[in-house]
């Protein structure tokens, strides 16, 4: 895994914020305790419940980091215990159940589904066991929330694909390959795309990619370069990098290249497509500094602690008002980016991204 430079970049970085949604009922945004009328020492148990493990980020970034910090911040007492839900929303619930009946201090829940994680966040708080949402804005009474900034990833993305299409913006059309419909944040994402794009290019095909799952971009893409013809499609808005993959592999079986194409993550795969042009751009977050403040709300509600030091402002879920929150900003990462985003934040070094694949690409754009 990755080394010391995990550590969060260092705080320059001012958070911004949205109230998101309207509220349908209140109760479970509290930012004083968790439900248990005991406050705890560091001998804590956290639930971490991620996901899927498609997406490189969840194994490889996101629960390393986190397991990490409640480490730091229970003087090595604090004990994570992990479940991934490999995109099933069903057996995420039952994670949930499971971690109940472990009698964990406090969730951390990525959500599947944010709909359909809600009766189990219920289950949590009325078991005196506070939820913190990660990444995506679970429904339920959760008690806390970090993610990132959404809408502006959308506009983030939007915007790099109007700066790499120029003058040719709308001499064809586009495709958006947005990300699940199970996935708050893909409507979000979407939206900012949308702000930034509509009237000043042509969407010739919009898909909702089930699952987020490559494979699936791949054949709503090869069923775009059917409908609208290769010639006519000047440029690609993928929601992620997984899906940037897919939709790259269809391209090239249709002949088409030098069109850009967006994404999100900061994958691997993804930056040394960048290198390589085949991928114009992706979106740069910082897990670190995510992670970092999931684990700071988690160990603090298990310990009956205030989040008003961590936590600032305030969101809205379609069932929650005023949960406490923090939104991480968001970078642009082009070509000449690398090596002020993933190198400089310790995500990758050189030496991961120039392989002897990638080399020749990684002299011709400085990257050494």
């Amino acid at each position: 895994m990755r080394r010391a430079a995990f550590a969060v970049a260092a705080g320059a970085m001012a958070v911004s914020l949205a109230a998101c949604g309207s509220a349908k009922e209140s109760g479970g945004g509290s930012s004083s305790s968790s439900s248990s009328s005991a406050k705890k020492g560091d001998a804590i148990k956290v639930g971490l419940l991620l996901p899927e493990n498609q997406t490189a980020r969840y194994e490889k970034f996101d629960r390393p980091l986190i397991e990490k910090k409640v480490k730091e911040l229970t003087n090595g007492k604090g004990e994570v215990v992990y479940a991934n839900a490999k995109q099933d929303a069903s057996l995420q619930n039952q994670q949930v159940d499971t971690m109940i009946t472990n009698k964990v201090d406090v969730l951390i829940v990525d959500a599947v589904d944010s709909a359909a994680i809600k009766n189990s966040v219920q289950k949590a708080k009325d078991a005196g066991i506070p939820v913190v949402a990660y990444d995506r804005l679970a429904q339920g009474p959760i008690s806390a929330y970090t993610s990132f900034d959404n809408e502006t990833v959308g506009k983030t993305q939007g915007q790099a694909l109007l700066d790499a299409l120029g003058s040719k913006a709308k001499s064809g059309k586009i495709v958006m390959m947005n990300g699940s419909v199970t996935d708050p944040n893909a409507a979000q994402f979407k939206k900012g795309a949308h702000e930034v794009l509509d009237g000043k290019v042509n969407i010739g095909k919009e898909y909702d990619t089930k699952d987020w799952k490559p494979e699936n971009a791949n054949q709503n893409m090869e069923g775009a370069i059917s409908a609208l013809g290769k010639k006519n499609i000047v440029g690609v808005y993928s929601a992620n990098d997984g899906m940037a993959g897919g939709i790259i592999t269809a391209l090239k079986a249709a002949g088409i290249s030098n069109i850009p194409v967006t994404g999100q993550d900061a994958e691997l795969a993804g930056v040394q497509r960048i290198v390589t042009g085949e991928q114009y751009m992706s979106v740069y977050k910082s897990y670190p500094q995510e992670a970092d403040i999931a684990a700071q709300m988690a160990v603090a509600l298990a310990q009956g602690k205030s989040l008003d030091s961590i936590a600032k402002d305030k969101v809205d879920s379609p069932t929650t008002k005023q949960v406490p929150s923090v939104l991480v900003p968001v970078q642009s990462l082009t070509k000449d980016k690398i090596k002020d985003t993933v190198i400089k934040d310790g995500i990758y070094t050189v030496a991961d991204i120039c392989t002897a694949q990638y080399k020749a690409a990684c002299d011709k754009i400085g990257l050494k």
